[in-house]
C-alpha cells in the first residue's frame, strides 16, 4: 500500500523560509509524477507545483519564482523549497503522486499524504 508522508511543516515569519519533505513507501516502481498541493479552510485545495520523474517541472503561477520544487527519484521522495514566505501562504500542504500519469492543474495523482501546516505569521 502505497503512503506518502510529509514534513517540515511549521511556523515562521514572513519573508522567511521552509522546505517541506515527502518521502513514500509502499512503492517498487518510480512515480510518473509529485506534487504538492495546498488548502486553506473554506477553499479548494490548489496545485502549488509538479516534478515528473525526468525533472519536468510545473508551477501555480502565484508560486513562481518563490517555491521550488525537486525530487529523489532513486527514494521516491519529493521536496518544496519554499522562499520569501507570505501570510497568503498559510495553508495545510499536501504531497501528491501518481505512478502512471503526469500531475497537472486540476489533474492531481492517484496518492495523497495527511498535510502538513504551514502558517506565515509576525
Amino acid at each position: 500500500q502505497v503512503q506518502l508522508v510529509e514534513s517540515g511543516g511549521g511556523l515562521v515569519q514572513p519573508g522567511g523560509s521552509l522546505r517541506l519533505s515527502c518521502v513514500s513507501s509502499g512503492s517498487a516502481r518510480s512515480f510518473i509524477a509529485m506534487a504538492w498541493y495546498r488548502q486553506t479552510p473554506g477553499k479548494r485545495r490548489e496545485f502549488v507545483a509538479a516534478i515528473s520523474n525526468g525533472g519536468s517541472t510545473n508551477y501555480a503561477d502565484s508560486v513562481k519564482g518563490q517555491f521550488t520544487i525537486s525530487r529523489d527519484n532513486g527514494e521516491n521522495t519529493v521536496y518544496l523549497q519554499m522562499n520569501n514566505l507570505k501570510p497568503e501562504d498559510t495553508a495545510v500542504y499536501y504531497c501528491n503522486a501518481d505512478l502512471f500519469d503526469l500531475i497537472r492543474v486540476g489533474a492531481p495523482g492517484d496518492y495523497w499524504g495527511q498535510g502538513t501546516q504551514v502558517t506565515v505569521s509576525s
